[in-house]
């Protein structure tokens, strides 16, 4: 079993996200990481957990709508 800590780069790659996301969904979707000193590390297992139970699916109610190439605020 592959049981070491998995970086912000490694899993960006993982789940198939920008490494930017990665610290969005940390701050906005509770994705499960752990800091160690500067640096967020992750548990491959916790993360497959989360995913499954729909935390990479929940809405981002903070950020801009995009249609058609354009933001546009929630609610208009």
């Amino acid at each position: 079993m592959d049981d070491r800590w998995l970086s912000v780069d490694e899993i960006a790659i993982y789940v198939g996200i920008k490494r930017d996301t990665v610290y969005k969904w940390i701050d906005r979707r509770n994705m499960p990481a752990h800091k160690i000193g500067r640096l967020w590390k992750f548990r491959k297992e916790e993360v497959d957990d989360w995913v499954r139970n729909g935390g990479a699916s929940q809405e981002d109610h903070d950020s801009p709508l995009r249609l058609g190439g354009t933001y546009h605020a929630r609610g208009e």
